[in-house]
């Protein structure tokens, strides 16, 4: 697993969508996961430090996890397969480790609401990172798949190629 942090998010056009762009912390390598606007608002008031005077559904999540004497203790992006991104929640409760299947973005919500660590699993990163090059920010790689897995990442691939990789260097950390 590989320690990641967002980069930053984005509206796209596409698919009347948003996207989340995490950015491996120790290199140059970028993850983009669409994710609905409703997340991505959730997300962004979060890391705004906005305060709201009603919990959204993330609030509500984390205060039912604390209230039950659970804690979040990261997110993983597990998996890629037809378009489609996977992640898990890992909990703490009662001592032991509770592993629960989620959507990325909503695993991302709550972790930016507990301060969890955000993981990616290796082969995620193969399927679809963006790695750039230190001193233009130009892309290096795409990542890498086989035939096979790239006709179930059209629709991906297609997004990706959207993106102005240039405004990645302007916005690196």
């Amino acid at each position: 697993m590989i320690e990641m942090e967002i980069n930053q998010l984005r509206a796209t056009a596409m698919r009347n969508q948003c996207v989340v762009i995490l950015k491996e912390k120790v290199a140059n390598r970028y993850l983009p996961i669409w994710i609905g606007p409703d997340v991505a608002d959730a997300i962004a008031v979060k890391l705004a430090n906005i305060e709201l005077s009603r919990p959204l559904t993330h609030d509500l999540l984390q205060s039912v996890i604390s209230a039950l004497g659970a804690s979040v203790n990261f997110i993983v992006v597990n998996e890629l397969k037809n378009d489609t991104f996977y992640a898990k929640l890992f909990l703490s409760v009662d001592g032991t480790e509770v592993e629960i299947d989620s959507r990325p973005s909503d695993a991302l919500a709550l972790a930016v609401r507990t301060g969890a660590p955000i993981y990616a699993e290796e082969s995620v990163l193969d399927k679809a990172g963006i790695t750039l090059e230190e001193e233009t920010g130009k892309p290096i790689s795409k990542g890498k798949v086989s035939e096979e897995e790239l006709k179930g990442l059209s629709a991906y691939k297609d997004f990706i190629s959207t993106l102005d990789l240039e405004d990645f260097k302007k916005r690196r950390s």
